[in-house]
């Protein structure tokens, strides 16, 4: 399982940096533009280049609305910025047709400029509080629109969480369709270490945090913290081998 993590800026990379041995991708976001907020291209160029260079970085483009062409400049502009993870949140598209089409868009202009980067269609374990499209469609989507991965997160930052809106069976649904689709299966959504047991069992690929790892536990007013994403690492480890012993029959 990789360990993305969410600095709020420059700064923060640059702490994630200082762990860099403890996590696998660095993901760029703004949160004041939404749950999947995108960032300037200037911050993605300058994060990428505070992060070592065997780091991949991660941009979000936007809790975007159904404008297939105006999402598509946006990822290709991630893309051109740094970015080898392209996150696009699927926010205003209501039907798994529209999804589909704006990740199509997205996944021809990021692959004709950079065929080796990974299209992650996002979407919303809170869905039903937005009206956008369910979380179980998303793996299809992905699979339909030539994505490499599909993502839950949460859209509203209230203090729910993945689970509280997409409980582990269901996670574990999500996960095996997307496996079964070829796909990575990413995981976000005020996720703490005490989850990392269920994310490991159903075979999550990615999980993402942020509050984890700050200060205080609070996503919006600490920061970000080394000692902290080593011990979420340390954390993850553990489950890990737990479940290769349990494999093994051990």
């Amino acid at each position: 399982m990789l360990l993305l993590i969410s600095p709020a800026d420059v700064e923060e990379a640059r702490d994630c940096a200082k762990a860099a041995r403890f996590l696998d991708i660095v993901d760029v976001k703004k949160p004041d533009e939404g749950s999947l907020g995108a960032n300037y291209p200037w911050v993605i160029r300058e994060i990428r280049d505070a992060v070592p260079a065997d780091k991949p970085v991660s941009a979000t483009v936007g809790d975007v609305p159904y404008k297939p062409g105006t999402v598509a400049q946006a990822a290709l502009g991630a893309a051109v910025s740094g970015a080898t993870y392209i996150k696009v949140g699927l926010y205003g598209c209501t039907t798994p047709d529209q999804a589909i089409t704006v990740m199509r868009g997205v996944v021809r202009a990021v692959k004709d400029h950079r065929p080796d980067a990974l299209v992650v269609a996002s979407g919303y374990a809170d869905a039903h509080r937005i009206g956008c499209v369910n979380p179980l469609a998303l793996p299809d989507i992905a699979a339909r629109s030539g994505s490499d991965a599909a993502m839950l997160d949460t859209a509203v930052k209230d203090g729910t969480r993945l689970f509280d809106h997409v409980p582990p069976e269901l996670c574990a649904e999500f996960v095996r369709r997307a496996h079964g689709a070829g796909l990575l299966a990413a995981l976000a959504g005020s996720v703490r270490a005490d989850d990392l047991g269920t994310l490991t069992g159903i075979g999550t690929d990615i999980v993402g945090v942020r509050g984890a790892v700050c200060e205080r536990g609070d996503r919006t007013t600490g920061r970000i913290q080394p000692h902290l994403v080593a011990a979420f690492r340390a954390e993850m480890d553990r489950h890990r081998q737990e479940q290769t012993t349990l494999a093994a029959g051990i």
